[in-house]
């Protein structure tokens, strides 16, 4: 099939592989400008992007896809289909409307529990046994097309939001190579969304990873692992921003403390009091300081019992 491929992370450049090495003609690919990241402030083209250039296709990057000047651009290249994936614009119904077999996403949950930006994230949070990815009929709302195929995926007891995009990124590339054949074929029968089982998830910000103490420890420690590696969950203490990056909720075995109290100290862990239970630290990263495990952070900084976290 020719496609135009409409995409922007590491996420999005798994599937565009993918769909090359199946032998699928992209005639163009669309993802967002180029940006200025970290504190040097260089400019960074998108995983997107590299694979496109790498593969020699046209690359669009429209500050707005639905501007006039960018859909007369798409016309320009042949489409039986787009394919979006992580795109982060919104499509208009002229858009939409433009290829033979419409647009179809590669959404990284199983629909409709799960729509928005940050799947991925909350399905960990929420304490989720498995996940997985949709290849959807794009329409008008925000992931509320008909499903075309679903794969599953199981979230693993430790599973970080970077493992699980990994997981979930080879699945999506490997759903979307299944799928097309079968759309071309008219091999497949779209399933509407069951809207009573529909969720929104809000893009994630750094203020959703600030820890609440009084919440139980294994709410908490799967926030840790919902929102490592960004925007990370994270805590004060002595004025300072503390970041945890790894942890364990264990049984509370001290009279229960003030949440957010250091209740004791190991050799490579220490337990922070909780709601319900401790929250057992193995990794952390201090404001200014490199993320390190327990043991080194605490032979430079003598944390004790009775500290308080969260002030």
């Amino acid at each position: 099939m020719k496609i135009i491929f409409m995409g922007t992370p590491d996420y999005a450049a798994a599937a565009l592989e993918a769909l090359l090495e199946a032998g699928h003609e992209v005639t163009a690919v669309v993802t967002q400008p180029d940006r200025a990241k970290g504190r040097s402030g260089q400019v960074q083209c998108t995983p997107v992007k590299e694979c496109a250039v790498r593969h020699g296709i046209a690359v669009l990057q429209p500050v707005r896809v639905k501007a006039p000047e960018a859909v007369e651009e798409l016309k320009k290249y042949e489409a039986d289909v787009y394919v979006v994936a992580a795109f982060g614009q919104i499509l208009s119904k002229e858009i939409l409307a433009l290829p033979r077999f419409g647009c179809v996403n590669i959404h990284a949950s199983l629909l409709p529990k799960y729509r928005g930006a940050a799947p991925i994230n909350q399905c960990i949070i929420d304490g989720e046994q498995e996940t997985g990815v949709t290849i959807m009929q794009m329409d008008a709302g925000i992931d509320t097309g008909d499903i075309l195929t679903q794969k599953k995926v199981i979230i693993e007891d430790k599973e970080t939001a970077e493992t699980l995009f990994d997981k979930l990124s080879q699945a999506g590339a490997a759903l979307i190579v299944e799928t097309l054949p079968m759309l071309e074929r008219g091999e497949i029968t779209p399933v509407k969304q069951d809207e009573s089982l529909a969720g929104y998830v809000k893009m994630m910000d750094k203020s959703r990873g600030k820890i609440d103490w009084t919440s139980d420890a294994a709410s908490i420690e799967r926030l840790v692992r919902g929102l490592n590696p960004w925007p990370s969950a994270y805590t004060s203490c002595q004025g300072k921003t503390v970041k945890i990056w790894r942890s364990d909720a264990v049984a509370a075995v001290e009279a229960a403390q003030q949440p957010g109290t250091i209740v004791s100290v190991g050799k490579d862990f220490f337990d922070v009091a909780c709601g319900s239970g401790n929250l057992r630290i193995y990794e952390l990263q201090l404001e200014g300081k490199k993320r390190m495990d327990t043991k080194s952070f605490l032979l430079g900084n003598p944390w004790r019992a009775g500290m308080l976290l969260g002030v």
